[in-house]
């Protein structure tokens, strides 16, 4: 499962996708390795449906510290549903490139870098070898850049559904001080260091007692045992500069002139219960979107992809009612899917 397309002699990365028994390899898929025009490798892969009939392709955009691998489930429920998929990992994150010496530091030195990456994806996987329409399901911090890119009209895709999007943070007590010292810092040259006690240690690895991402244990569990087996590529807490762009990204979203500006046909899935993302902001943003839906799941913590069976059940009834095409799987689907062998 591996092909790499870059410049003539140069080696490919040692790219690879890891599995667990919990959480195996979604089998029949391309591992690729993509560059940007800013000279950074990316790692992402493909994968065709597993029913009879493809109904176009779902990109899916992660949040800040995730990797391709916690999306396994959430890949096999696309294809089921008739979808190809596109994954990648955004630089400073999972097995694409760093720019700073520490791996385990979350870092982007500007979140207009983010438009770069999802440019080259587009170019070199979506949109010469995905089935059209091309939809995004963009997480959290993937779900704010997303948004930037429907209201700024570069974000290649029909449709676009956002779960729990960053459009502000709860787990900062100081909001206004936090934007303005993490300004201030990054303008004296500290951008690429961690936040003020920041360290290197992936939130999915944390305890689940008293967790912020899912009251699903079986689901926390296999995410914390992919974290441990990526590594770096679960990455630690975020640079200063990644903090600075996150606020001046998140501040754009809040303008109230911003949400009706976007016309790109928008589905927001709120987590009701969100101690990361504030769904305040969020249902206050959905409000003045002129083509946007809006769902609070009002159990459902911060990752609602990997939360208990009845909020992820809810989460796809909304997905089916919006993205056109995608009726629910039928049982001899989804005991075909999970007949076929891992590669």
């Amino acid at each position: 499962m591996r092909r790499f397309d870059g410049e003539i002699g140069r080696e490919p990365p040692l790219l690879t996708l890891r599995g667990t028994p919990d959480n195996p390899v979604p089998p029949g898929g391309t591992l690729i390795a993509v560059g940007t025009r800013d000279d950074c490798t990316l790692r992402a892969a493909y994968w065709q449906t597993t029913a009879r009939t493809c109904r176009g392709t779902i990109c899916l955009l992660q949040g800040r510290a995730e990797f391709i691998e916690k999306y396994y489930e959430t890949i096999q429920d696309l294809r089921t549903r008739g979808f190809a998929v596109v994954a990648f990992d955004w630089r400073g994150q999972g097995e694409s490139d760093r720019r700073v010496g520490d791996p385990h530091k979350g870092h982007v030195a500007r979140f207009d870098d983010y438009r770069l990456d999802l440019k080259a994806v587009a170019e070199t996987i979506l949109v010469p070898l995905m089935p059209e329409p091309h939809v995004g399901l963009a997480h959290s911090m993937g779900g704010c850049v997303a948004l930037i890119g429907a209201l700024d009209g570069w974000l290649p895709f029909r449709r676009l559904v956002t779960v729990a999007p960053m459009l502000s943070v709860r787990m900062v007590r100081w909001p206004a001080g936090a934007a303005f010292l993490s300004r201030a810092l990054h303008r004296i040259g500290l951008g690429d260091r961690y936040i003020p006690f920041g360290k290197p240690v992936s939130i999915a690895t944390k305890p689940y007692e008293g967790n912020r991402l899912s009251r699903d244990p079986f689901r926390y569990a296999r995410n914390a045992a992919a974290a441990r087996q990526v590594g770096a590529g679960a990455v630690g807490d975020p640079t200063i500069a990644w903090l600075a762009e996150a606020f001046r990204a998140m501040a754009r979203l809040r303008d109230p002139r911003a949400a009706p500006r976007i016309t790109l046909p928008t589905l927001i899935v709120a987590a009701g219960a969100d101690p990361v993302c504030g769904t305040l902001d969020t249902e206050r943003f959905a409000a003045r979107m002129k083509a946007g839906h809006i769902l609070v799941l009002p159990d459902s913590r911060h990752e609602i992809l990997s939360e208990r069976d009845a909020i992820r059940q809810d989460f796809w009834a909304a997905f089916d009612a919006f993205v056109p095409g995608s009726p629910l799987p039928s049982h001899q689907e989804v005991e075909a899917h999970h007949a076929v062998p891992v590669a």
